[in-house]
């Protein structure tokens, strides 16, 4: 694999995470997760958490396998690898407590 598609993975598995967290949040909302309860409070709020868990420990695998080197591609590759796990961390983190779904009594 070359350093620039090895830049890409941090960012692209970002971006498939915050389609995915984004997706998951709405159809939760819209199947009422949040009445239902899970291990952590509810089904949404357990459901986001864990897909945002999971995209952390994407981020850091991503990271650990990147190759040390000090060429100017090995580096690049290392910086995609640190952008994709602060996107992560930072844009999908209101996830963690935050929801706006809008429950209305039946």
């Amino acid at each position: 694999m070359n350093w620039a598609t090895r830049a890409l993975l941090g960012p692209g598995l970002w971006a498939l995470a915050f389609a995915l967290i984004y997706a998951v949040h709405g159809l939760g909302c819209a199947r009422g997760w949040v009445l239902q309860p899970a291990p952590l409070g509810n089904l949404h709020v357990f459901t986001l958490n864990t897909l945002w868990l999971a995209a952390l420990a994407g981020a850091i695998v991503i990271l650990w396998r990147t190759p040390r080197g000090d060429g100017t591609g090995a580096q690049i590759a290392r910086a995609g690898g640190w952008i994709g796990l602060a996107s992560i961390a930072l844009t999908l983190f209101p996830v963690m407590g935050l929801s706006s779904c809008e429950i209305l009594p039946p």
